[in-house]
């Protein structure tokens, strides 16, 4: 009798832990089917409703309506500067810096800061027209540059500008910024 109570028992058990190790086995195949879909999937960002477009930073690449808004909020903030915000001028824009261009764009825009400081001169920039090209992360705009000493216009010019970006994770960063040539810049006028 204790043999078949003992061997009832030790069946009982049996069946306890297989139920356990299958349990187990599909826990662990669940987790490991989650992970799989964690790495491979794009990671997603929604941003703050600024336009009538939904925009989203993923892992897979940047939306060109996302591209153009920066762009353009860093070329209005670039190219209208004057004497007296110059260092909040160069404080956000280095904000924007890519960490591997953070000292080269450091050096151009203290060679800006020194050029301007203690002088009447200002500018503003008026966008016009702006291309992007969210696979290559580049960017260029184009508008009238004006210059002023003081209240008067003594430039009213019209010029691009190109910037570089590049992604990090889910960020974009200002890896660079040059002004193009114009038309009678390339002719040699």
């Amino acid at each position: 009798m204790r043999a078949e109570f003992a061997h009832e028992q030790a069946q009982g058990f049996l069946r306890q832990r297989n139920r356990f190790a299958v349990l187990a086995g599909v826990l662990g195949l669940t987790t490991l089917v989650s992970l799989g879909a964690a790495v491979t999937r794009d990671e997603q960002v929604v941003l703050v409703p600024i336009t009538a477009e939904r925009i989203t930073v993923s892992s897979g690449g940047i939306d060109a309506p996302y591209l153009e808004l920066v762009t353009r909020d860093t070329a209005l903030m670039l190219l209208n500067r004057a004497p007296e915000s110059l260092d909040y001028w160069m404080a956000n824009i280095l904000k924007l810096a890519d960490p591997a261009a953070h000292g080269r764009l450091k050096a151009e825009l203290v060679k800006i800061v020194e050029e301007q400081r203690g002088s009447d001169i200002s500018q503003a920039f008026v966008i016009a027209e702006m291309h992007v090209d969210s696979k290559a992360l580049t960017s260029s705009v184009t508008g009238t540059l004006k210059t002023f000493v003081g209240a008067q216009v003594i430039a009213s010019q019209r010029r691009s500008f190109r910037f570089r970006w590049s992604k990090r994770g889910l960020s974009l960063a200002l890896a660079g910024f040059e002004q193009l040539p114009t038309d009678k810049e390339e002719l040699g006028q």
